[in-house]
């Protein structure tokens, strides 16, 4: 009896002289799985130091061919059932996972992320580092963390707080999809291309004969649009109300708010765990004063106190998980269940690292 062959969710292969990866778990919008971080991790360790490998591309399969999505972030089923179960792995997969954000950040050579279709959480992870971030008018990008009891992770406090203005707490707090031209106007896309001549530039990826790294991104660029049309989001609205002080009082100037904008911003907040809300304040606000390197640090206890401050089921995580995806029913019980019961002191122990420096998971980054 012949034996199935295992898929194979990440492809990587050498096409001329550019390392090419598809993410290719497309009934999964591509989401990472642990094994998927190590084989993008290895991969891209072996062609730093490979002289043929110039530069990387790396794309999603959706569930008609290649492309239309790119990676709708972790493997949250996963998340849940290994928080339950008490399995060490779910550590491992954000350890790793956090390195591999690092590691694509600070890739000495060209890294293309082709950010076609759904591209959220641990999929912004492995292409907000990138050195071109090409979307395509099918893009939907975002950092949903909240509506499930968590954060915007993976180095997400780093590049949010990098956005104009007010820009990271809004997104951050909100979730809030934005379009490729949308991602283009607040800094989280460098370029847009028409999703149907995606194919044909990564076919002539491997069909062109390159001297340099710089070669294979200019190639790239020559291909797309680098205009930056404005966000078309109400950025003054966006600061005055993500800039005050705290969430009651955004929570209260929205609700007090006649326009459409501040109804419809506050509803969708009333609707994210209230504990997060705050936590993921004060994460943007002090991710905006760190290096990667901390920021990624930070967020990796931030993980930690997510799944343990209250283990298992009770764990605001876990519950946001279950009513999402497990579940389905939409009915997370928040715990507290609103944003006026949080107190400082339930935010500040997200923000108490769980270990002494030296024993640090990320001890090691550079």
């Amino acid at each position: 009896m012949s034996q199935t062959p295992v898929e194979q969710h990440v492809i990587t292969e050498v096409r001329g002289r550019v390392g090419c990866i598809t993410l290719n778990r497309p009934k999964a919008l591509n989401a990472l799985s642990l094994g998927m971080i190590r084989d993008i991790t290895a991969a891209l360790i072996a062609w730093r130091d490979d002289t043929q490998v110039l530069a990387v591309v790396v794309r999603g399969m959706g569930r008609d061919g290649p492309f239309g999505a790119f990676c709708a972030g972790g493997d949250i089923r996963f998340f849940h059932q290994a928080a339950l179960a008490g399995n060490p792995e779910l550590d491992d997969f954000f350890t790793e996972e956090y390195a591999l954000n690092h590691l694509v950040h600070t890739y000495a050579k060209p890294y293309i992320a082709l950010m076609d279709g759904i591209c959220m959480g641990g999929g912004m992870g492995i292409s907000q580092g990138a050195s071109l971030r090409i979307v395509t008018e099918r893009s939907q990008l975002a950092m949903p963390e909240t509506g499930i009891g968590l954060f915007p992770d993976v180095g997400g406090g780093y590049f949010l707080s990098r956005c104009p203005g007010r820009v990271g707490e809004y997104l951050a707090l909100t979730g809030l999809v934005l379009n490729g031209a949308q991602a283009m106007g607040v800094g989280l896309a460098d370029a847009q291309v028409d999703s149907g001549r995606l194919q044909s530039l990564w076919d002539s990826l491997g069909q062109t004969p390159y001297e340099t790294g710089e070669a294979v991104q200019r190639w790239c660029q020559n291909h797309v649009q680098k205009h930056v049309e404005p966000s078309g989001l109400p950025l003054a609205d966006i600061d005055r109300v993500f800039g005050l002080g705290s969430v009651g009082a955004m929570l209260t100037t929205l609700e007090l708010g006649n326009g459409n904008w501040s109804q419809q911003t506050a509803v969708m907040l009333r609707k994210r765990s209230p504990l997060m809300l705050h936590v993921v304040l004060e994460q943007i606000r002090r991710a905006r004063h760190l290096g990667l390197t901390d920021n990624l640090r930070m967020e990796r206890d931030m993980v930690r106190r997510c799944f343990h401050l209250r283990p298992g089921a009770a764990s605001e995580t876990v519950e946001g998980i279950r009513a999402l995806a497990i579940d389905k029913d939409h009915a997370p019980k928040w715990n507290p269940a609103k944003a006026e019961d949080v107190t400082p002191a339930m935010v500040a122990l997200f923000f108490d690292s769980p270990w002494p420096a030296h024993a640090h998971p990320l001890r090691s980054l550079g």
